[in-house]
């Protein structure tokens, strides 16, 4: 069953965002409650209206219980809820989460579904994260330090530059690119100029990513409401269409390294390879049909690494590519991340990245890109599974 242009993105909202724990003392269920609303307000729909949930992150992020379906329909007063689940994988599912919603209302199990992610990161930080783990690929891990994303991430990039060549400063353009971005937006937490002489000054956390590499930690909410295309032409937004969906992988974690067998070849790509030739067969789209890109940062190299894996750029080019002005906003070949996203704007685990995506094609963003048609979205890379959307005008 092709999910293609049944099902389209109605209404968005969002929480304001804020630094680490500076939401409170709201709670992440008040977090999540505002950006429901917000987003029902959007579509022009009520809040009864909802009949569908869906979340992702494995439930291990920093959320708190109460945001969860229970505790929502209860406050909400929702009456009739129909259908609830989550994708798997970490922030590697926010596009999936899209995707799950529209499979719910293509298969008749709802109609009004809202995706959901809402952070507090006030009691655990995603830097300690893996450390809390055991089992037996932690055994490997921890003994040596390596107990973050930051440090499996490193080790990738670090294989990408020893193949290829790449450097630093490839890193670093996607960083000052996102902050050029994000200096124009007053959803933005990070809007400072930012310059390569700021970038090489930032302290190195784990060779060879520094401070400006990594995603912020920061609180908010975000609620992305899908229905039936039928459903959506009588509501207030533009609806902005589900074109194709695709998640899975290649079967080996980000967490997987030689010793455990796995081979070499996963460190220099971000795992979407199988991902993204599914999305773009389901879409009967390429690369080149994509106007905006929303490319999953924790890490400013994962950025490089997608690009290569979605065919903006050829194995090991990205470098270059990236160093020749392709992702800026707004004469780059491919803008990517005009939010700023993770690395400059808010870190809501990849929600942002579909906010900006609808506005986008709304054509209401605030780096807006011209005559923007088709953009692609992502999921956190070098987890399993992996997930991407392509949402059209």
């Amino acid at each position: 069953m092709n999910l293609g242009d049944r099902t389209a993105i109605v209404g968005i909202g969002t929480t304001p965002y804020y630094p680490r724990g500076r939401s409170l003392p709201q709670t992440v269920g008040e977090l999540a409650g505002k950006a429901i609303l917000a987003a029902v307000e959007d579509a022009g729909l009520s809040v009864t209206d909802i009949d569908g949930f869906t979340y992702y992150a494995s439930g291990s992020s920093a959320l708190d219980q109460q945001h969860y379906t229970g505790m929502l329909t209860q406050t909400l007063g929702i009456r009739d809820l129909r259908f609830t689940a989550e994708m798997m994988g970490g922030g590697s599912g926010c596009a999936g989460s899209i995707e799950l919603a529209a499979a719910a209302i293509v298969s008749g199990h709802a109609d009004v579904v809202v995706s959901l992610m809402a952070s507090q990161q006030a009691t655990l930080r995603f830097g300690q994260a893996f450390a809390r783990f055991r089992n037996s690929i932690s055994d490997f891990n921890v003994p040596f330090g390596a107990v973050a994303p930051g440090h499996f991430n490193s080790l990738i990039a670090q294989r990408h530059m020893k193949l290829y060549g790449t450097r630093r400063e490839h890193f670093a353009e996607v960083c000052l690119s996102q902050r050029a971005n994000a200096s124009t937006r007053s959803t933005a937490l990070f809007r400072e100029p930012l310059t390569l002489e700021d970038y090489f000054a930032a302290p190195m956390i784990s060779d060879p990513l520094c401070r400006l590499d990594y995603t912020m930690e920061s609180d908010g909410a975000v609620a992305i409401i899908t229905t039936s295309v039928e459903r959506a032409r009588d509501l207030r937004q533009p609806p902005v269409y589900l074109l194709a969906a695709a998640h899975g992988g290649d079967g080996r974690s980000g967490r997987g390294f030689p010793w455990q067998g796995m081979p070499d070849d996963i460190f220099p790509t971000a795992g979407f390879e199988s991902v993204a030739t599914t999305l773009y067969g389901r879409g009967a789209v390429s690369s080149a049909d994509v106007d905006v890109a929303l490319l999953y940062d924790h890490f400013s190299p994962m950025v490089l690494f997608q690009l290569e894996d979605f065919g903006f750029c050829g194995r090991g080019e990205s470098g270059a590519f990236v160093e020749s002005g392709n992702i800026r906003w707004p004469h780059g070949s491919i803008p990517v991340n005009t939010h700023g996203g993770h690395l400059s704007e808010a870190y809501v685990l990849g929600m942002t990245h579909v906010v900006e995506s609808v506005e986008q094609l709304r054509g209401t963003a605030v780096n807006q890109v011209e005559n923007a048609e088709i953009a692609l979205v992502t999921g956190g890379p070098s987890h399993v599974p992996v997930s991407a959307i392509l949402l059209r005008r």
